[in-house]
């Protein structure tokens, strides 16, 4: 579709629908205004042409923190807050990406092999997902896209995930007509974040921003992943589902998120395994006074955190579908809990006085006086926290942590029922 017709469809409000769908019935005017002005910032950029625009969300684990590496369960949504690109093939084989406040990437087509000197950058990302997407039998190509987000970077909600997702969505629906199924483009978001982009990471990010709705992953075999659909409206629990972003800095943290997955796994091989997963828990507090001694203290907490947080991903499932919603507040409290206390991901010992963390999870306790559910979000260590919060505190738990945190520091999601989508 030509640039002017699309733009006309978007101010027409021939969209209005995709849009109440994927944001809500209070975001379309504000969503028309958004798509309107992409395809403007693409036209400026790259000039007028046959497009389209795709949408990948961003995604708010629930519960399994850090469970996913040592292929254990999660359980995660896709948000109303996106990734946008409006996109475009080109008969030069270089991908060009211009995403808003940042610089233009350009990735030759030709030249997919890792490169040091991109390591911890988007470009890194966009040549990963290429390279594997070509190596797994898919069509790549020379295309022109401009993206712009809401999912803010480094505010725990997965904009790396989301944006490596886009870039296998691009592909998808450019040059193969849409056949990349979302979990392939989870597979391939993550194997361009570990083998070009130089992070270790699970599956659990890229498959919730992929597939969309509030899902449970089984990761027991990461190649094929078990995905259940649960199907629950927040809204209707009296609660709104609210992410503060603490603002703190993921620069350097790279060796305090990859401790998590290693110590974990020394953990397992000492118990002559691969990972958690495989480890009898049994087994595993029967040689605790070994573990300690050889692996040290923190490794072993680590681990008390996986079995338990593990199982219960299996019983929030369980009280959101019986509509205990009680039940599952008091399971996001305890998982929560076990994330600060055993898993240690709360702040980075590199630098204690930076705790935007537990400070922000001090102030839910206070606010919400026992009401509601709080809990390290994503990562950790620095970013962002998850609150469940009553209705009715919502707007007092939100002005107080902008006052803290800066202002818009406190948003309010809803969970986004599509994930890796074509809008136009």
């Amino acid at each position: 579709m030509h640039t002017s017709e699309a733009a006309e469809k978007i101010r027409s409000g021939a969209l209005d629908n995709t849009f109440i769908t994927l944001y809500g019935a209070d975001a379309v005017t504000a969503q028309r205004a958004r798509y309107d002005k992409a395809i403007t910032s693409f036209v400026n950029q790259f000039g007028d042409g046959d497009v389209q625009i795709l949408s990948v969300p961003g995604r708010s684990e629930v519960g399994g923190n850090h469970t996913d590496h040592n292929h254990g369960r999660v359980l995660a949504c896709a948000v109303d807050l996106d990734i946008i690109a409006v996109a475009g093939k080109t008969d030069a084989p270089t991908i060009r990406i211009l995403s808003e406040g940042f610089a233009l990437d350009e990735v030759d087509t030709g030249a997919l092999s890792p490169s040091a000197d991109e390591q911890y950058t988007s470009k890194a990302l966009i040549r990963g997902v290429t390279a594997r997407a070509k190596a797994l039998g898919y069509a790549v190509g020379g295309l022109k896209a401009y993206t712009t987000s809401s999912v803010l970077k480094g505010s725990g909600l997965s904009s790396s995930a989301a944006f490596e997702v886009m870039c296998s969505n691009l592909l998808s629906h450019l040059y193969n007509e849409g056949t990349i199924d979302a979990v392939t483009m989870a597979k391939v978001g993550q194997y361009a974040e570990r083998e070009f982009f130089g992070k270790p990471c699970g599956l659990m990010d890229q498959t919730a921003c992929a597939v969309g709705g509030l899902i449970c992953i089984d990761f027991a075999d990461p190649e094929n992943p078990v995905i259940e659909k649960v199907d629950v409206d927040f809204r209707q629990s009296g609660y709104t589902l609210c992410i503060v972003d603490t603002a703190g800095n993921h620069a350097d943290l790279n060796d305090d998120y990859a401790s998590i997955q290693s110590e974990m796994k020394a953990v397992a091989a000492l118990l002559g395994h691969t990972v958690l997963r495989e480890c009898a828990e049994r087994d595993f507090y029967d040689r605790l006074p070994e573990i300690r001694k050889k692996l040290g203290d923190r490794a072993a907490l680590r681990a008390v955190h996986f079995f338990g947080d593990d199982q219960r991903v299996l019983k929030e499932v369980d009280a959101l579908r019986t509509q205990n919603f009680a039940s599952f507040l008091d399971l996001v409290a305890k998982s929560g809990r076990s994330s600060f206390q055993c898993l240690q991901n709360a702040y980075s010992i590199q630098e204690p006085r930076q705790q935007g963390l537990p400070l922000a999870l001090a102030l839910s306790e206070k606010l919400l006086d026992g009401k509601g559910a709080w809990r390290v979000h994503g990562g950790g260590f620095a970013g962002t926290i998850q609150a469940f919060v009553p209705n009715a505190l919502v707007d007092a738990y939100a002005l107080e942590m902008n006052r803290v945190f800066g202002a818009r520091a406190c948003y309010r999601l809803l969970v986004r029922p599509t994930g890796a989508t074509r809008v136009l």
